[in-house]
């Protein structure tokens, strides 16, 4: 396919069209914005919560998506791989900004291995569909509120989880976690939604 038209560029997959933009093909590269701008702002937009400044973090992605796209592995989704660097881009912002954004309980942020794997929460955990039945319809401005007040690796895992709808095992490939972290992060992130949630009534 030497030249393709638009409806064959979107019958594509993205390691197909990846390929094309690695040879420095600018049609495939706006091919992959065509299909991740959108995604990409949301998911910026839920982290920072600031419409200018998720567009300029979404330009900055795509930017370092281009440049570092002869990195792109393509045994890995090509969606987690331009999730990761959206989403560590809307960390390091929400760093430089110094938000208050630790966990209401007072937890240092690193914790041993052992620690973690005591408190990883079962997948199959009773709780986890109250909050899905919760996040699988419009956000309300509270739950809004709530999410942008959790720390930056929670709020990421609770997009992820409950917003996107991305199962575990790639929510730790996209935010280079192991998966027992991933669903601690998750597990803690639900019960300070709750009390910040209930605070609110």
């Amino acid at each position: 396919m030497t030249n393709p038209t638009p409806v064959e560029w979107a019958a594509l997959s993205d390691q197909e069209v990846v390929r094309h933009a690695a040879r420095g093909r600018e049609a495939a590269y706006r091919e992959l914005i065509r299909r991740y701008q959108r995604p990409v702002f949301s998911l910026l937009y839920r982290m920072v919560r600031d419409r200018e400044l998720a567009e300029d973090l979404a330009q900055e992605t795509f930017i370092k998506v281009l440049n570092a796209i002869e990195n792109y592995r393509p045994e890995y989704k090509f969606s987690s791989w331009i999730f990761k660097i959206a989403n560590n881009a809307a960390i390091d912002q929400l760093r430089r900004r110094s938000l208050d954004t630790l966990s209401l309980d007072g937890s240092p942020h690193a914790e041993s291995a052992e620690a973690i794997e005591a408190t990883t929460l079962q997948i199959g955990d009773a709780r986890e569909s109250q909050l899905e039945e919760v996040t699988s319809r419009e956000l309300g401005s509270q739950i809004e509120s709530a999410i942008g007040k959790l720390r930056p690796e929670y709020r990421s895992c609770i997009i992820l989880r409950h917003i996107d709808g991305r199962p575990y095992e790639e929510i730790a490939e996209i935010l280079g976690l192991p998966l027992g972290t991933v669903k601690t992060y998750i597990h803690r992130a639900r019960n300070e939604l709750r009390i910040l949630l209930a605070d609110t009534r």
